[in-house]
């Protein structure tokens, strides 16, 4: 071979590294994309990860495939994602959990926002606090009461220890003066079960998991924990308006992808989640899982993230809860 024939393969190979990854960068997606989230298939996780999926397979051309890989309260499947090569075919659907568990694990095999690209949040919801219906706690007011009155403590349902529920709890408590007892359950269910058979004096969970209760008169709602009331049960107060200006705390869930997506991909996804989730039909479907859209810029979510790590750490450290 020539000098000038082994320029020309050379010059032709470093044109192709050159311009291969723009003409990927503009084909993509060209094949299925994998959504992961480390939950239980079926949970609402899940249903609201397959919402997403739904539409974005739709506007994208391509199929956005849901794969639960539950394990170590979501971790296995965010160090999958947090290592997966960043070329926008493996994606993150990430519940707040994430940040709760960078607040409770001594060490975790990735950091929480800088080993991934933050693309969008896509939907949120508050917490309902909820007690049996002849209990005599009818109001946030009444918790209070009955925590600094009564001789034996109030008991606290959540689904289990180390959860969000089980630090907005400990969050709240410390902001009112007030012991709560905390009793983890084996899951939401369990807890609801005990409260039911009137062996706690309330619980807290997400509106999917308590909403179709709470209208059928088996459950009462004391007050929710955003900064709003919540649409679907516009006659049950807000934690704040009990007392505490200021007070919300709220569940999200959204995408990431890994660390160094290129940005013309996490451009792509931010868009089209925004307007996925403005789409009336979306709109009406996510309502429908006891949560509301709400999406944004990349670095609102990414602020987002790090505020709830920042509370959640404060309140272990206040508490004094074993981290893991």
């Amino acid at each position: 071979m020539t000098g000038i024939s082994r320029r020309g393969v050379l010059a032709g190979l470093s044109a192709a590294a050159v311009f291969r990854p723009d003409r990927a960068l503009a084909a993509w997606p060209e094949r299925n994309i994998s959504l992961l989230h480390g939950l239980t298939a079926g949970g609402g996780v899940d249903v609201s990860a397959r919402l997403i999926a739904e539409g974005l397979s739709r506007r994208l051309g391509h199929q956005v495939v849901v794969e639960p890989k539950p394990g170590a309260a979501g971790t296995l499947a965010a160090a999958q994602v947090a290592r997966a090569t960043p070329d926008g075919y493996t994606l993150g659907f990430i519940p707040s959990g994430h940040a709760v568990t960078a607040a409770t694990y001594k060490a975790l095999p990735y950091q929480a926002i800088d080993d991934f690209t933050i693309v969008s949040q896509a939907i949120e919801f508050p917490f309902v606090i909820v007690t049996h219906p002849e209990h005599q706690i009818r109001t946030v007011a009444d918790l209070i009461k009955t925590a600094k009155e009564r001789r034996e403590p109030v008991l606290g349902g959540v689904p289990g220890a180390g959860t969000p529920q089980h630090l907005l709890i400990e969050y709240f408590s410390r902001l009112a003066g007030i012991k709560i007892q905390v009793v983890p359950f084996r899951g939401g269910n369990q807890a609801l079960t005990e409260l039911l058979g009137k062996r706690i004096d309330f619980l807290i969970d997400p509106p999917i998991a308590l909403i179709g209760q709470i209208k059928q008169n088996a459950l009462h709602a004391i007050g929710v924990t955003g900064d709003s009331r919540f649409p679907p049960l516009p006659n049950v107060g807000t934690v704040a308006e009990a007392g505490f200006p200021g007070f919300s705390v709220t569940s999200w869930m959204g995408v990431v992808g890994p660390a160094k997506l290129p940005p013309e991909i996490a451009a792509r996804l931010n868009k089209e989640i925004n307007e996925l989730v403005a789409e009336p039909a979306v709109v009406e479907k996510i309502r429908a899982l006891g949560s509301e859209p709400k999406a944004g810029k990349p670095e609102d979510f990414s602020k987002r993230i790090a505020a709830d790590i920042a509370r959640w750490n404060k309140v272990i450290d206040e508490a004094k809860i074993e981290r893991i």
